[in-house]
């Protein structure tokens, strides 16, 4: 009984977020502190009943990895001068075991000061974004390619994606994410090696180049950034997002919920 209230509660959470985000005129509006993930910086995703891949890292290993990274190198980086104006960096959340990855371009006032990805208004609406999908923040790994504030929340220059390039291609090696949904431009050409724009990158399957060993061939669904979406939060740009995270789900095999 109690898996078939959850079951009907999340399915109820899912087609709120939907008509809020994509059918109403809903606009977020203040910033919702969001809270910790259930199991700290990092959900360790439950194994299957058949157990994981013989040979394969298990949720607990690519959780230390992870932790590793983050811990020992990206909290005490001094790779570009972005270190000299961060309150925190801002390496990732969620789970290392994720099928699923969002990667934003890097983090703004809000992410340097809570040293979390995604947690100010562009953070609400993509929790909703993820929401609709029937998924929660700590089921996929969200992460950015520079992890430290840039001034002004500028976009990264060259010189600080190189030198933070090295930890976002270790990530994903060690979470091995079946989709990744790259949000909005910066994070397109840097992930793609592209100069094409997100106009018209976005909602066409990309394939993530050979960035490292077992980094290549990923499938990438390029989107608005949700900070763009807030800015033009027009009904066509909100369609075209929830169609491109409608193709994502069918990649993944996730079910849109039906009313009634």
């Amino acid at each position: 009984m109690a898996d078939e209230i959850e079951k009907l509660s999340k399915a109820a959470r899912q087609l709120v977020a939907i008509e809020e985000l994509f059918g109403g005129e809903f606009i977020p509006a203040e910033r919702s502190p969001l809270p910790e993930t259930q199991m700290g910086l990092f959900a360790a995703a439950e194994s299957s009943a058949e157990g994981p891949q013989a040979g394969a890292p298990t949720a607990e290993q690519k959780a230390a990895a992870l932790r590793d990274i983050d811990d020992n190198e990206v909290r005490s980086c001094t790779r570009c001068p972005l270190h000299r104006g961060r309150h925190h960096t801002v390496f990732g959340e969620g789970s290392p075991d994720a099928d699923l990855m969002f990667i934003g371009e890097g983090p703004g006032h809000d992410e340097d000061m809570t040293g979390r990805p995604f947690v100010g208004r562009a953070g609400e609406l993509l929790t909703r974004m993820v929401t609709a999908m029937g998924l929660t923040r700590g089921e996929v790994f969200i992460g950015n390619v520079i992890k430290c504030r840039a001034p002004n929340n500028r976009a990264p220059t060259p010189d600080e994606v190189e030198a933070c390039w090295g930890y976002l291609v270790r990530q994903i090696q060690i979470i091995q994410p079946k989709v990744i949904v790259a949000l909005g431009n910066p994070a397109s050409h840097a992930l793609l090696d592209t100069r094409v724009g997100i106009t018209r990158l976005r909602g066409t399957w990309q394939t993530l180049p050979m960035l490292g060993e077992g980094v290549g061939g990923t499938p990438v669904m390029p989107t608005f950034h949700p900070a763009y979406l807030l800015r033009q939060y027009t009904p066509d740009n909100r369609q075209k997002v929830w169609s491109d995270l409608q193709k994502v789900m069918e990649r993944l095999g996730l079910k849109l919920p039906t009313k009634g």
